[in-house]
């Protein structure tokens, strides 16, 4: 297998990825990268394939012992990370998996997250009112980071007073995903699952006996004939809302946000379909499916290989992690016409960036609506924005890639 050097956390590349996947999928669609010793893939087709793939799965102590694995043993330091992350559905495999998001999915509806978009518009507006005095602001700390707090918040039930803590602790639980991370990071991130997971048991107990219409009533009450979710695993599903929920949608919202700054004519475009009354014109529809291409908020997600395979003439032994790069298959141009280019008008458009697959992603639906509704008002509200590239910044590495700051002037 071919042998090739990738540094995830390498600023450079955690600011514009793109020239050094395009250069990988066009001499190394498929290459060991030996500092993490994991298999990358970075085609679409192939990533398509592996999505889909039983004989890969998020986790793999199922299959194989930490022995077996040549793992060292649990690090007692993050044991409450690693008891919440084997309990949540996004890292489970079928029945577990199965059984988990057929309870969480008779709550997350389609209809539960239609039925938010006034509530959405109208935490848009409050988030936006008191920006239209100012002459500049910071569009990720300002708009982008607030708003899906607040509407996951909503959706769960959590009242207004305690939403400021949920931003540090999501913010701290996802630092253990990157590849590499200091011990001061997996402290942290150890302690936001304990102070989150007592949190909202003391929530729990109070919707038990007063029961509300949001989320967390809805997940107690889930059943499935006798069967109920657990309290670990309530509390992991409402741990894992909140974090792929808030991280993927601020990543999202900022990354567009700059990708229209830096197309002009898509810009016009949007701005011209924002003056619509729809609350969520055609053209908005296609331009998310569009922006979550072009610039994949969450670029890259790993499986383990569960029993030996071929892939394309591909030796894949049992045990080995492999790495799918979404945003190399984003901008594959075997799959996408002229994929470098932002076309909000492409159609069909079958991105990869909410997964395919057993594990794609419920929160979709929720996603699509956040960012449309978005771009809606702020291109009403601020047709001159202006985004300050000189203030752009990324922060973490690659795995969960997105901008920390970026200031704009209106």
């Amino acid at each position: 297998m071919l042998e090739r050097r990738l540094n995830l956390t390498d600023l450079d590349f955690v600011r514009n990825p793109y020239p050094r996947l395009e250069e990988l999928r066009e001499t190394a669609p498929v290459f060991l990268e030996p500092n993490y010793n994991k298999v990358f893939f970075t085609r679409y087709d192939d990533i398509a394939a592996l999505l889909r793939d039983k004989r890969l799965g998020r986790s793999i102590l199922h299959v194989l012992s930490r022995d077996e694995l040549g793992w060292p043993p649990q690090d007692p330091r993050q044991a409450d990370f690693d008891a919440f992350n084997s309990s949540h559905m996004l890292d489970l495999e079928p029945p577990d998996h199965t059984r988990l998001r057929s309870l969480v999915s008779q709550v997350f509806t389609p209809r539960r997250v239609e039925a938010l978009l006034p509530r959405v518009q109208a935490l848009i507006g409050r988030i936006l009112d008191p920006l239209e005095d100012r002459k500049s602001f910071d569009f990720v700390t300002d708009l982008a980071e607030p708003l899906p707090v607040a509407v996951i918040a909503e959706l769960l039930g959590v009242p207004a007073e305690d939403q400021p803590l949920l931003r540090p602790w999501s913010a701290a639980i996802v630092k253990l995903y990157e590849l590499g991370f200091s011990e001061e990071q997996q402290q942290q991130a150890n302690s936001a699952v304990l102070e989150f997971s007592e949190y909202l048991r003391g929530l729990a107990h109070e919707r038990r006996l007063r029961p509300r219409d949001d989320l967390i009533t809805a997940l107690i009450e889930a059943r499935d004939g006798t069967d109920k979710l657990s309290e670990t695993e309530f509390i992991s599903s409402c741990i894992l809302l909140l974090n792929a929920g808030h991280e993927a949608s601020v990543n999202g919202s900022s990354a567009a946000v700059l990708a229209l700054s830096r197309n002009e004519k898509a810009r016009a475009q949007l701005i011209s379909a924002a003056r619509s009354s729809e609350a969520i014109p055609v053209l908005f529809k296609t331009a998310v499916e569009e922006l979550l291409r072009f610039d994949t908020p969450l670029p890259m997600f790993e499986r383990f290989v569960l029993e030996d395979m071929d892939i394309g003439g591909v030796q894949l032994e049992r045990g080995q992690e492999i790495c799918l790069l979404y945003a190399s298959g984003n901008r594959d141009p075997r799959k996408f016409e002229r994929p470098d280019e932002l076309w909000l008008e492409r159609s069909p458009n079958p991105h990869l960036t909410f997964g395919l697959g057993i594990h794609y992603c419920l929160g979709a639906p929720l996603a699509r609506l956040e960012l449309a509704l978005l771009l809606k008002a702020v291109l009403e509200r601020f047709p001159q924005m202006q985004v300050d590239e000189a203030s752009l910044e990324y922060g973490g590495g690659f795995v969960i890639r997105g901008i920390s700051r970026l200031e704009v002037e209106v």
